[in-house]
């Protein structure tokens, strides 16, 4: 699984590298090292705003996450919920290999949705990889601790 928070760059041609760790996870854990690069799920930051990140899923994942949103079945989203959800997630998704020093190229159009400009954060999800600018983390962390489920049954059946 994907664990932790690297920090890289990206230059203006929009190459950076996935972390060794990373690289090292979707071999050994997902068995391929393609995967899809596409936005994230939107992040809600009051008053009107949103922000974006950019997901790395594994192959396998992501040909997952297409087939449970080919009918929506189960979801418990409207038709205009699931084909939001379709249109922010899959249509942008790129199929990706990294080279043998770990550089991949992020398309123009993905950079600026993320606002990508010189400093990320590669986060380890579990089964996924967040990127985020630095601005943009500050703001989802920001966000997350307003968020947190402080007094929640949930966090103390986890332990936290």
């Amino acid at each position: 699984m994907f664990r932790g928070k690297f920090d890289t760059t990206i230059d203006a041609k929009g190459r950076t590298s996935i972390p060794a760790k990373f690289r090292e996870v979707l071999v050994e854990t997902f068995g391929d090292e393609r995967f899809f690069l596409t936005k994230s799920s939107p992040v809600r930051l009051g008053e009107g705003q949103v922000c974006y990140g950019l997901t790395i899923y594994p192959y396998r994942e992501f040909l997952a996450l297409e087939e449970r949103l080919k009918n929506g079945a189960g979801l418990g989203l409207s038709v205009e919920a699931l084909a939001a959800v379709r249109r922010t997630i899959l249509v942008p998704a790129v199929e990706c290999t990294a080279d043998k020093l770990g550089r991949i190229l992020v398309p123009n159009d993905l950079r600026k949705t993320a606002q990508l400009e010189r400093e990320l954060h590669f986060v380890g999800m579990q089964n996924k990889v967040d990127i985020y600018s630095q601005s943009v983390w500050a703001q989802v962390c920001e966000k997350d601790e307003q968020n947190f489920p402080v007094d929640s049954a949930a966090l103390a059946e986890l332990g936290l």
